[in-house]
């Protein structure tokens, strides 16, 4: 079986900018992938340039094995999206709005009425089949855009920031509804900002910058290129030379080691292993310990600092200059999908 995805050097370009610069991306069958990167970093444009609504300048792009362009509506039909913006027809009760998705892909209409039915009842807002779209609270419009991309029953969901601005616990009811679906086997592509989503929820990150891929790994190997602080805090406080002198003598394991009173900060590779030696080598030098604790660096202090630019030549405004662009490069078969996403 073909991967979910694949792009092998994808472009985009809008004039002098370059949104995806020779992105080459893997995704396999059944994964639970994370997308992770700042504004500007060219997420939306490669998930636009999966779905057909931006034609890509250069480079492939294939969705399990049909090249998005070439074999348009079969990479298409693979797809379920839920984007970030509200792009529903409002002059329909909900229940229509996804019997007509469901129509757009060739489902008869009694199958598309079942299956409007179900995803609404597993999304959560079945009672409210006949409202229209503006007549939901904001947390059920978020429910409503993950039914209208599962009424296709896609192989493949893409989920862009899905859970931009709701509650907790609709954040929580969204978590443990993609985790089944994902259990069930439909391959997840799932963009955020919060990491502590792509931590608890994916199998792998990417992460972009620029337009470029910078790293692909799991979440735990992401927090292994981190350092652990062991922070001990000592009977008696540590003189200027005595911290001088400390910093000298564990120099053979701590990357940096910093004093603040009676507080003795240690930065090194694995902070669960290192204490020990460290709580050795303070006492043979006289000190007494009165507590120790280990913190370990954050997955997004690890994304902050792999996404660090001193030149940064994508910003959010030159990004959101992008995506206007991208209307305009669109045919009106892609502009009619693009209502129907």
């Amino acid at each position: 079986m073909p991967p979910a995805i694949e792009t092998v050097d994808l472009v985009k370009e809008y004039g002098d900018l370059r949104a995806l610069q020779e992105l080459s991306l893997t995704v396999e069958e059944g994964e639970f992938f994370g997308l992770l990167g700042p504004n500007g970093a060219g997420k939306t444009t490669f998930i636009n340039t999966l779905v057909g609504l931006v034609r890509k300048s250069g480079g492939e792009a294939r969705v399990f094995g049909h090249d998005v362009e070439a074999d348009y509506r079969e990479a298409r039909d693979a797809i379920g999206l839920a984007p970030q913006e509200f792009n529903v027809d409002r002059f329909f009760p909900i229940k229509e709005v996804l019997m007509h998705k469901a129509g757009y892909h060739g489902i008869p209409e009694d199958e598309a009425a079942e299956r409007a039915d179900e995803v609404l009842k597993r999304v959560g807002i079945y009672d409210k089949r006949d409202e229209r779209f503006d007549w939901l609270s904001g947390g059920m419009k978020r429910r409503l855009l993950l039914a209208r991309a599962l009424v296709t029953d896609p192989d493949l969901l893409i989920l862009d920031e899905p859970t931009a601005g709701v509650d907790v616990q609709l954040r929580h009811d969204l978590w443990e509804l993609v985790t089944e679906l994902n259990e069930e086997g439909t391959t997840i592509l799932l963009t955020t900002h919060y990491i502590e989503e792509a931590e608890r929820l994916c199998d792998r990150v990417a992460i972009m910058n620029e337009g470029r891929k910078v790293t692909v790994a799991t979440p735990d190997e992401l927090k292994e290129r981190g350092t652990d602080t062991i922070s001990v805090r000592l009977e008696s406080g540590v003189s200027a030379s005595a911290a001088a002198d400390l910093e000298t003598d564990l120099g053979a394991y701590a990357h940096e080691v910093t004093t603040s009173g009676e507080t003795l900060e240690v930065r090194v590779d694995d902070g669960g292993s290192t204490a020990p030696r460290l709580l050795n080598d303070l006492e043979a030098r006289g000190h007494e310990i009165a507590d120790l604790e280990i913190t370990r660096t954050s997955l997004e202090e690890i994304f902050v600092d792999l996404t660090r630019s001193e030149d940064r030549t994508v910003t959010r405004s030159s990004a959101s200059s992008a995506d206007e662009g991208e209307e305009s490069e669109t045919t009106p078969a892609e502009r009619e999908q693009e209502g129907v996403a």
